[in-house]
């Protein structure tokens, strides 16, 4: 009865070890069907992503500015009624390192220059952070200025920021 009784332990213990080599240990000690949801995975810890505005009517001098969420005054362009998906943009933004003149173009090409004709759309980079235990605070930098045919970096920023020396 003992014998069979730590056979059956070794074999708990071995299924056991085996799903966690196959649910846990490929995927960075998070459990698979976890960690592709931010709320479980990246739960406080601060976040980027990208916005774009509609900065067609604001004055040059004021575009260029950070402010907070609360403070936004342009409005934001539902980049979704263009064809480009959310997250395929945001990580397009926040996670392209080097900001070449054909990578900035992109930008243009994803929601198609007729799409922005006449217009001053400003491509922004939205950092939350948790303060204290129930607050978030929300950031927005803006990062690319695109029109239907050309694309400005914000001149405030530093030349790193493009992946630039400067």
């Amino acid at each position: 009865m003992n014998q069979s009784f730590a056979r059956r332990g070794i074999k708990v213990i071995g299924v056991t070890l085996l799903i966690y080599a196959l649910l846990v240990a490929p995927h960075e000690g998070e459990f698979w069907p976890f960690s592709i949801y931010p709320m479980f995975s990246q739960a406080g810890n601060p976040w980027t992503r990208a916005m774009v505005l509609d900065v067609t009517d604001k004055p040059e001098m004021d575009i260029w500015e950070e402010h907070l969420l609360q403070n936004r005054t342009a409005d934001v362009v539902p980049v979704g009624t263009y064809g480009v998906d959310q997250i395929d943009f945001s990580n397009f933004v926040t996670k392209t390192e080097h900001w070449t003149e054909q990578r900035q173009r992109a930008l243009i090409h994803m929601f198609g220059s007729e799409a922005i004709a006449g217009r001053r759309w400003m491509v922004t980079k939205v950092r939350g952070e948790l303060i204290g235990r129930d607050s978030v605070a929300i950031e927005i930098k803006p990062f690319i200025l695109i029109t239907s045919d050309s694309t400005f970096t914000n001149p405030n920023l530093p030349a790193s920021e493009y992946g630039r020396i400067e």
